[in-house]
């Protein structure tokens, strides 16, 4: 007898696989209608459809609606103290994001604030915004350190993230980004900061973390500081990210590709080089189209790399600054209409291609036999339905593990 039983299920709509899809094979989602799911232990255990179900000791009735794996938002910062509103009127007034950073604001700001929170107002601050992420059906994220930018408040930082690990309902990965700029006491060495990054920090953080990540920008990290962050980072056995050609054409893509990175997020700029270097290396695109829509910035040419074989996935980049939203439903719609995806390519992006990217696509990611029962019931009739609403919650039920949460 199965433990729970997911019952007419009016649409059952998921990628499969246990590795990220690129090319038509994005565009390849399972559709089955008049369906259930079975799950036994936390995992799916059978899918079928008709009316003819298993027994089950709890069930669940769909009533009809569409039904999908669990979001996996793969590009988060969302431990931070303090937030950045008045931030709003400078972007009005027309300062880039690059300008408030040079003036001591921006990530620099967080930096303050979060220096100043102890780690348990920040795991609290934390525990609660993931509560109302899993409420939009993000059932698994990951989260980036860099608003701590010094020894022992990197360290504070993922610290928070593995605590939310134990404690939050979502499956976490932990990303060490202590190069996401150089604080205010080392405006003036910049060696002397990637050196305490490179020979005290890293170890520490490499017993935290799963990833590394490095903002290669203009005015922050060139691929050259990039590389070499990461080749420590390599060395202590993290796997790599780049935050890459966000706001300018510096090479972050072919970087990543170059330093065999699990994905490179933003790549608003990203060049022709740098994306086919991307797809022949198998190097995922995150794409954080609520960034570009809040910074008025372009949209990541998500069409082309998709054409040219690049597996992309769609994240929030929830943070304080430059993108304050932790609804993933709003960047999955707008990955329609900017980004020009089809629903299908979109739920992949936000599924099982988001979990390749926190490497986790052989759990997470789909809802198949012998996947983690996350699961997402919609107050919507199909797919299409999902992506073509946007800017209310069309959450109906949300399952982690097999358990109504």
């Amino acid at each position: 007898m199965l433990d729970l039983l997911i019952k007419n299920i009016g649409v059952l709509a998921t990628p499969k696989g246990s590795s990220a899809k690129c090319g038509a094979e994005q565009n390849a989602v399972d559709i089955l209608q008049n369906s259930y799911i079975g799950v036994e232990e936390g995992l799916i255990s059978c899918v079928g459809a008709g009316s003819v179900v298993p027994d089950a000791r709890k069930v669940i009735d769909a009533q009809g609606l569409l039904v999908t794996p669990g979001l996996v938002d793969a590009h988060t910062h969302a431990v931070f103290g303090g937030w950045r509103q008045h931030e709003m009127e400078l972007k009005l007034s027309g300062m880039g994001y690059l300008d408030i950073l040079a003036a001591g604001g921006g990530i620099l700001s967080t930096v303050r604030s979060t220096r100043e929170a102890s780690e348990d107002e920040l795991f609290e601050k934390t525990s609660s915004l993931l509560k109302q992420m899993l409420a939009h059906g993000t059932t698994a994220c990951e989260i980036k350190s860099g608003y701590g930018l010094s020894l022992d408040d990197e360290i504070k930082q993922l610290k928070v993230i593995n605590r939310l690990k134990k404690n939050s309902k979502q499956d976490i990965a932990a990303t060490f980004m202590g190069a996401h700029a150089i604080p205010g006491e080392f405006k003036n060495n910049r060696e002397g900061y990637i050196r305490l990054l490179t020979n005290e920090v890293m170890p520490k953080a490499a017993k935290l973390a799963e990833f590394a990540d490095v903002f290669c920008e203009t005015g922050v990290f060139s691929p050259e500081e990039t590389k070499r962050i990461l080749n420590s980072a390599r060395e202590y056995g993290l796997k790599l990210k780049l935050h890459a050609d966000e706001i300018d054409p510096i090479g972050g893509a072919g970087l990543a590709a170059e330093l065999g990175a699990i994905s490179a997020e933003h790549l608003i700029q990203a060049s022709d080089d740098g994306i086919m270097a991307m797809a022949q290396q198998q190097v995922i695109a995150v794409l954080l189209p609520a960034t570009s829509l809040y910074l008025d910035k372009p949209f990541a040419r998500a069409r082309y790399m998709i054409e040219q074989g690049v597996a992309v996935a769609i994240s929030t980049d929830f943070n304080p600054g430059s993108s304050p939203n932790f609804n993933l439903q709003l960047p999955m719609s707008l990955a329609c209409i900017k980004y020009k995806l089809t629903p299908a390519e979109a739920l992949t992006a936000v599924t099982l291609n988001a979990a390749a990217a926190i490497n986790r696509a052989n759990l997470l990611g789909g809802a198949e036999v012998g996947k983690q029962a996350d699961i997402v019931i919609w107050n919507c009739p199909d797919l299409n339905f999902l992506f073509y609403r946007y800017g209310n919650n069309q959450v109906h039920t949300v399952i982690k593990k097999g358990e109504i949460v």
